[in-house]
């Protein structure tokens, strides 16, 4: 079963939409037959696509950090739950286990994760589908800075090819599912 790791926000400050934005993205996995490797958050938006994911049948990966089970917020309901000893190990594993990327809005463990993802992509390192999922324009400044820095010569124009953006969930998997056409997923 192909899994998609989902990178999105575990702020308790957001609204709701995005709460119910998560909730649909994990029901529309599992109702692909998709697996789901999350971060392994119980609260936000983390919390919501991994329980709306097993409701609908489908398999959960959470990986998280040692730091912040003792903070009490993971989702131990996880099919599986593999606890690391760090942030980089944590990455490392999600990224294994994850035969595409989506990123939903979220803040800088977000963003930082889907640049990760995005330049190793753009470095032929992996060739999994890398997707940000944008129904609302909270990615827009950063579509502006690329485009800035493609300007200035800071950032290749064929990188920005390897992140494919949606407004919409269904937009969004199907671009994953695109991506699997030319690169089956190994798993």
């Amino acid at each position: 079963m192909p899994a998609v790791c989902v990178f999105c926000s575990s702020s308790l400050t957001i609204d709701q939409r995005y709460l119910d934005l998560a909730r649909e993205a994990g029901s529309a996995i599992a109702a692909r037959g998709w697996g789901l490797v999350s971060g392994a958050g119980s609260i936000s938006m983390m919390g919501e696509v991994g329980q709306a994911a097993r409701a609908g049948g489908g398999h959960t990966i959470g990986v998280i950090p040692d730091a912040l089970v003792a903070m009490e917020v993971a989702d131990h309901d996880s099919d599986e739950f593999i606890v690391t000893r760090d942030m980089r190990q944590r990455k490392g594993i999600m990224d294994e286990r994850s035969d595409a990327f989506l990123a939903l809005p979220g803040g800088i463990g977000t963003l930082e994760e889907l640049v990760e993802v995005w330049t190793s992509r753009s470095l032929n390192m992996h060739h999994k589908p890398v997707v940000v999922l944008d129904p609302w324009g909270d990615y827009d400044h950063l579509h502006a800075l690329l485009d800035h820095w493609v300007d200035r010569g800071f950032v290749r124009s064929g990188a920005v090819d390897h992140v494919h953006w949606a407004k919409d969930i269904e937009g969004a998997l199907h671009e994953i599912a695109r991506g699997w056409a030319t690169t089956p997923p190994t798993a």
